[in-house]
C-alpha cells in the first residue's frame, strides 16, 4: 500500500532511514539479549558465562585473522560502484584460502588453548568460524552494495535467533555447548535470508583486484587487530589471571555498559559505506557534517546513561543479575565512561578508514593496543576486574588523542558546541533529580529501582528536547514523515 508504514520510511532520507533501522534492530536485539543474559545469570550463574565469554573472545580474535581485512576491503572497493562483481568473486576466493588456513593451524596447535579444552569448546570455535567465513561473505556483499538497513535487520535477525536458541539450550540443560551452538545456528539462520537480498555475481577477476583488496586490507587488518585487541585482550587476561567466574561478572557488566553505545552502533554501521562514498567524490563538507552530528547524536545517549549508571547501578546488577554480580560496580562505572570515550574513538577510526588512510588508523590502534595489553597485565593481578577496566579507559583515551591527531589533517574535525553543552545540561538535572529521589526513596526492589531510571529517562528526554532545538527539529521531522504523533508542546 502507499500508505503503508514502510512506504513511508522510505520517504525519510537515506542516512536517517537507515539509522533508524539500525538503531531499531540494535534496540530490539539488546532488549532481548539484557533479558536473556540476566536468564542466563540466574540459570547458569558467572563462571558457565565465564567460559563462553572466552569461547567468544577467542572467536572474535580468531574471526580477524580469518577476515584479514579483507572483509573491509571489499566493502571499500565494492561501495566505489567499479567492477563490483570482480572485487567482490577476488575477495570470496581470498576469504576462503584464509578459513582452510586458520582452521588447519588451530587443529595442529589445539593443546595450546588450555582455557577452551578445558571447558569443551574447542571444537565449538571450529565449527563457529566456519559458519561465520560462509555467512559473512553474504553479509559482505550486501553492505558493498549499500543495503545496510538489510544488512542490520538481518543481523539482528541472527543475533535473536542465536538468542532463543541458546535460552532452550540453557533450559534442557546443555550449558556452555548449549550457548556456543546457538551462536552457530543464528549464523546460518540471519545468512539464508540476507542472501535473498545478495545480488553479486562471482565473475572474472584479475591479479589487480586482489593487490587493490590487500593494500587497502593489510592496513585495515592491523588496525581491526588493535580494536579486537580493545575488545577482548581484557577478558583473555582475566581468564588467564583470575577464574571463569570473574571472566562471567566482568563480561556481563560490559554488556550493561552497551546500551551507552545503541546511537554510536547504528551510526557507525550505516556511515561508513556512505563516508568511503563521499570522500571518493571529495565532498568534504558532507563527511565533516556528519562526524560533527554522529557525534551529538551518540553522547546524547552516552553521557546520560554513565549518569543513571554512577546512580543506579549498584542496585540494577543486585538486583538483575544476582549478588555474584553485584561486585562488578565500580568496574560498571569505569567501563561506562569507558563507553563515552568510546564515541570518539569509534568514529575517529572509522573516518580513518572510510576515507582511505588505513595506515593511519593502524598506527593509532596499534600503538594503544599494545598499551592496553601491558596495562592489562599490570593491573588485573593488582585490582582484578576493576585493573581491566581501568587499563581500558587509559589505552582508549591514549588512542582518541592519536587519532583526533591523525584524523585532523585529513578533514576538519567539528564539534556542535551548542548540542554538547545542552546534553550536559540536560544530564546534570536529571542526575540532580535521579539523586533526590534515591536519597529520599529505599530502592528496596527491581520496580523502585527501574521507576528511577524510567522516571530519569523522561526527565532527560523532556529537558534536551526543551534545549536543543535543532535536536528536537530533526526528530520531529522524522515523526512528521512516518505519521507518528509528536506532542503540541514541542
Amino acid at each position: 500500500m502507499s500508505d503503508s508504514f514502510f512506504s513511508r520510511v522510505m520517504k525519510v532520507g537515506a542516512i536517517q532511514r537507515q539509522g533508524i533501522i539500525s538503531l531499531l534492530n540494535l534496540l530490539a536485539f539488546s532488549g532481548i539479549g539484557f533479558a536473556s543474559t540476566i536468564y542466563f545469570a540466574h540459570s547458569v550463574g558467572a563462571s558457565v558465562l565465564g567460559a563462553f565469554f572466552l569461547f567468544m573472545s577467542y572467536y572474535g580474535i580468531m574471526g580477524m585473522f580469518i577476515d584479514g581485512g579483507i572483509g573491509g576491503a571489499a566493502i571499500k572497493r565494492i561501495s566505489e560502484g567499479e567492477e563490483q562483481d570482480a572485487y567482490f568473486t577476488a575477495f570470496f576466493v581470498i576469504r576462503s584460502v584464509f578459513i582452510v588456513a586458520v582452521v588447519l593451524v588451530l587443529s595442529i596447535a589445539r593443546s595450546l588453548f588450555v582455557d577452551l579444552n578445558n571447558s569443551g569448546l574447542f571444537n565449538w570455535l571450529l565449527i563457529v568460524l566456519i559458519a561465520n567465513a560462509i555467512t559473512g561473505a553474504v553479509s559482505i556483499g550486501v553492505a558493498g552494495r549499500m543495503k545496510m538497513g538489510i544488512r542490520s535487520t538481518c543481523n539482528t535477525i541472527t543475533n535473536i535467533s542465536s538468542v532463543i536458541i541458546q535460552v532452550a539450550a540453557i533450559y534442557f540443560g546443555f550449558g556452555a555447548y548449549g550457548l556456543a551452538g546457538g551462536v552457530v545456528a543464528g549464523l546460518f539462520i540471519g545468512g539464508i535470508i540476507e542472501f535473498h537480498f545478495f545480488d553479486l555475481h562471482f565473475a572474472p577477476f584479475k591479479r589487480r583486484h586482489i593487490k587493490s583488496l590487500f593494500v587497502f586490507a593489510f592496513w585495515l587488518f592491523l588496525s581491526s587487530g588493535g580494536a579486537m585487541v580493545f575488545l577482548q585482550a581484557d577478558t583473555i587476561l582475566i581468564g588467564h589471571f583470575m577464574e571463569y567466574s570473574d571472566v562471567g561478572v566482568y563480561r556481563v557488566v560490559m554488556q550493561f555498559t552497551m546500551v551507552a553505545t545503541f546511537t554510536t552502533n547504528a551510526l557507525r554501521n550505516i556511515l561508513w559505506p556512505s563516508v568511503s562514498q563521499w570522500g571518493k567524490s571529495g565532498e568534504i563538507n558532507r563527511v565533516e557534517e556528519s562526524l560533527a552530528r554522529a557525534l551529538s547524536y551518540s553522547l546524547l545517549l552516552a553521557l546520560p546513561v554513565l549518569a543513571g549508571g554512577i546512580l543506579l547501578g549498584d542496585k540494577l546488577l543486585y538486583y538483575l543479575y544476582g549478588a555474584e554480580f553485584s561486585s562488578g560496580y565500580t568496574a560498571l562505572i569505569i567501563l561506562l565512561a569507558v563507553q563515552v570515550v568510546n564515541v570518539f574513538q569509534y568514529f575517529f577510526t572509522m573516518y580513518l578508514d572510510a576515507l582511505d588512510h588505513p595506515k593511519d588508523s593502524f598506527k593509532v590502534t596499534a600503538i594503544s593496543g599494545i598499551a592496553n595489553v601491558l596495562l592489562n597485565i599490570i593491573f588485573i593481578p593488582l585490582y582484578g576486574i576493576k585493573g581491566a577496566a581501568i587499563a581500558t579507559l587509559l589505552s582508549m583515551i591514549f588512542n582518541v588523542f592519536l587519532a583526533r591527531r591523525a584524523l585532523s589533517r585529513i578533514i576538519s574535525i567539528k564539534v556542535e558546541h551548542s548540542s554538547l553543552k545542552n546534553i550536559l545540561m540536560a544530564t546534570t538535572a536529571m542526575a540532580v533529580l535521579v539523586g533526590l529521589y534515591r536519597m529520599f526513596i529505599h530502592l528496596s526492589n527491581i520496580w523502585v529501582t527501574l521507576l528511577a531510571v524510567a522516571a530519569g529517562g523522561i526527565i532527560y528526554s523532556f529537558l534536551i528536547l526543551k534545549l536543543d532545538k535543532k535536536i528536537c527539529n530533526e526528530l520531529r521531522d522524522i515523526t512528521v514523515k512516518l505519521r507518528l504523533p509528536w506532542p503540541n508542546w514541542l
